[in-house]
């Protein structure tokens, strides 16, 4: 079942992971999208990123869980940036995905049934 989870990044400028090897790049809201759809549907951010850590083999597989069907869709809106993720991924995988790309510069505002 796939879930809707509504995003804001208040400061779209601030919107950036600790590693700037895995964080978002986009300046637009399209392409803060854009990069958090592939992030989603593909495996290569987690890939990245596990390949950083000291034990690379303990980590949880299941945060590279990957939704090929995964979508999303911004807006900006006055000074901040609205995103919407339509995705069977788990909450665990969405929020370490965006801890990954925006760090801590980014709010869960709602989540429905999609």
């Amino acid at each position: 079942m796939a879930t809707r989870y509504y995003i804001s990044l208040p400061d779209a400028q601030r919107a950036r992971g600790s590693d700037a090897s895995l964080s978002f790049t986009a300046v637009s809201a399209e392409g803060f999208a854009e990069q958090l759809q592939t992030a989603l549907r593909s495996d290569g951010l987690f890939e990245r990123w596990r390949a950083k850590q000291p034990e690379p083999d303990e980590v949880d597989p299941t945060l590279g869980a990957t939704d090929p069907n995964a979508s999303a869709r911004g807006a900006q809106r006055d000074l901040h940036v609205e995103l919407i993720i339509t995705t069977g991924l788990s909450g665990a995988v969405i929020k370490h995905r965006l801890r990954l790309l925006a760090g801590s510069g980014w709010e869960l505002r709602d989540v429905t049934a999609a």
